[in-house]
């Protein structure tokens, strides 16, 4: 094994020998210590298209500082579009690194593989089923806030981007709510090309284990049963062998189930739709998250994600075809949920069941000793390797799920909403006329806001009541249906109890607020007719105030009991403004329009 790690530490020297200096990229002219700048990555991506017809550079956005978003296609068909590459019935393939711009492994990676692809050609092969699309920057922003203190878990490069935006927003935290200007710019990207497999490259933090690189792929039922079957049993194999010939350790991406004892075992990990592997899930594309080891040199680490991005690169080549099809067969199931007889139920959240079994561990042994400084218990890392068999919990059970209705409908009013669908790709149309219609509804009870933003929000939680009613609803309401590919992810969007709905974000909090109050002195007066007329009220009062120290002491909420019960309380008050239409011959009844 020795050897093998040797050789492919020495590869590079190896490729300088056939790379013309000028080709050289700012990593290896600098001995594999230093990642270029932004400038310097933009103008290398571009003397590539000016060198290959194979590749063309363009922008796909702006940040907010006025940085261009680089995207760098690589096709040896000229087929530089999507339109151009999926006609040409190639496998299109979304490689991104820069993210989270400190851990920048995934861009020397890139451009030393395109470079090997069109200029020495020697991995030439890799387009022969396969149009590419190369993101080696994504958090532009983050990129040049460039020091050498951005990453104190991180070994190397010697200065580094940094996590986050210049808005201090986590890329990899937006994918649902598309606050971000760069995220908005890479839904519209993502959606027009539709990839048939997407890379995310990064580098992990956390304990310390002698494998140089692990990786994600989201299991069932974060993804579809079927599609997550297929990589799982032949992707994953492939990849992981290939990368071991190579001379590296590879593992899937480990996550402890107690931080301080290895011996509890780990946990399967996956992400929540605000995340890019998460997020490609609700869009049935099968995505690879890549997470070299932090405290790996480098070299080591730029290399293993190199030789990731060529072995998925060869087995796309090798599988196009059976990855077309498990595709079209996981967006059919998808599309058809809403349409089925029996209506299957779509998972929204999960956990992991007690079940495990047992897996071998390359961990390096740590002792642990109290600490003066934190108070608490110490761990330090030494270097010698600890290999050992610990369990591994990766049964997941349901814990909520929803059946998808014949489709949605949002009031016209709730533009930022209406908005952020489209830049998903998510199809809908608008009503013509107003027009009554049997609905369910949410009511929304008991509201909660955390008290700590997070990217920006101040998320709510709820406890939610579905009605049903008749409903009318206005000319332009638009109807989002439940029959198309992205089902999912709509239900992922507009379902109050999905972990990343848009409710959940803060978009609708307006629902919350109530805008019209009484006077006590009228409240009062109000409060004695209403106990008046209704002695079933006034024991519900009573009781209330018997069982609840605090509502009992608050002046405000004693009166507003009566106010919430009278025929003047709003009463559209903590309902949500999206509905359900269950009923598939009710809505395709609905005078609509496309958008």
């Amino acid at each position: 094994m020795t050897r093998c790690i040797l050789a492919v530490l020495l590869l590079p020297v190896v490729l300088f020998a056939q790379t013309p200096d000028r080709w050289r990229t700012e990593y290896e002219t600098s001995g594999y210590l230093r990642t270029g700048r932004y400038a310097e990555t933009v103008t290398y991506c571009q003397r590539l298209a000016h060198a290959s017809p194979w590749v063309r550079y363009e922008s796909f956005g702006t940040s907010p500082q006025g940085r261009d978003l680089p995207l760098v296609i690589l096709s040896r068909d000229g087929a530089f579009t999507p339109e151009a590459a999926r006609k040409s019935g190639k496998a299109i393939v979304m490689i991104q690194s820069g993210i989270h711009a400190g851990e920048i492994d995934g861009k020397d990676a890139s451009l030393i593989l395109m470079r090997e692809i069109a200029i020495t050609k020697e991995r030439a092969a890799l387009l022969d089923h396969a149009v590419v699309l190369f993101i080696p920057i994504f958090n532009v922003d983050g990129h040049e806030r460039f020091g050498p203190s951005n990453r104190i878990n991180q070994n190397g490069p010697e200065e580094m981007g940094w996590r986050v935006t210049a808005q201090n927003l986590n890329l990899n935290r937006d994918y649902m709510k598309a606050d971000a200007p760069e995220m908005q710019a890479w839904l519209k990207l993502f959606n027009a090309w539709m990839p048939d497999f997407f890379v995310d490259c990064h580098v992990t933090d956390g304990i310390d284990f002698q494998y140089d690189v692990t990786f994600e792929m989201e299991p069932y039922p974060n993804a579809d049963r079927t599609l997550a079957a297929w990589y799982e049993r032949t992707f994953i194999p492939r990849m992981i062998a290939d990368v071991q010939n190579a001379g590296h350790l590879i593992a899937p991406y480990v996550v402890a189930r107690e931080d301080n004892d290895l011996s509890k075992g780990l946990v399967c990990s996956t992400s929540g739709p605000r995340l890019s592997t998460g997020y490609c899930a609700k869009q049935n594309c099968p995505a690879l998250l890549i997470e070299t080891h932090m405290l790996k040199p480098y070299r080591q680490r730029v290399s293993a994600t190199h030789d990731i991005l060529v072995s998925t690169l060869s087995f796309v080549n090798e599988n196009t075809a059976s990855l077309h099809r498990v595709i079209a067969e996981a967006d059919a199931r998808t599309k058809t949920m809403a349409d089925a007889s029996d209506r299957p139920f779509l998972p929204l959240r999960y956990e992991l069941t007690p079940a495990f079994h047992l897996v071998p561990f390359k961990g390096v042994v740590a002792r642990f000793e109290p600490s003066e400084i934190s108070g608490t218990v110490r761990r330090i890392y030494t270097s010698e390797p600890q290999d050992t068999v610990i369990p591994y919990f990766d049964v997941f059970r349901v814990t909520d799920s929803v059946r998808l209705p014949a489709a949605y409908a949002i009031p016209k009013e709730w533009n930022a909403v209406i908005e952020r669908l489209h830049w998903h790709g998510i199809r809908t149309e608008r009503l013509t006329r107003d027009t009554d219609v049997a609905v369910s509804i949410y009511r929304l009870n008991n509201p909660q806001w955390q008290q700590r933003p997070f990217e920006g929000h101040h998320a709510v939680s709820f406890t939610p009541e579905l009605l049903h009613e008749r409903s009318r609803l206005a000319a332009g309401t638009v109807i989002v249906p439940a029959d198309q590919r992205r089902a999912a992810l709509v239900a992922g969007l507009l379902e109050p109890s999905a972990p990343d709905a848009l409710v959940g974000w803060g978009f609708f909090d307006a629902i919350f607020e109530q805008k019209e109050y009484g006077e006590s002195y009228v409240l009062e007066k109000l409060a004695r007719e209403m106990i008046a007329k209704d002695p079933e009220l006034k024991k519900a009062f009573d009781a209330k105030v018997a069982s609840d120290s605090v509502f009992a002491k608050n002046p405000y909420a004693r009166l507003n009991f009566f106010y919430q019960r009278s025929p003047y309380r709003d009463a559209s008050l903590g309902m949500y403004p999206v509905v359900r239409i269950e009923d598939r011959a009710a809505m395709r009844a609905l005078p609509v329009t496309d958008r």
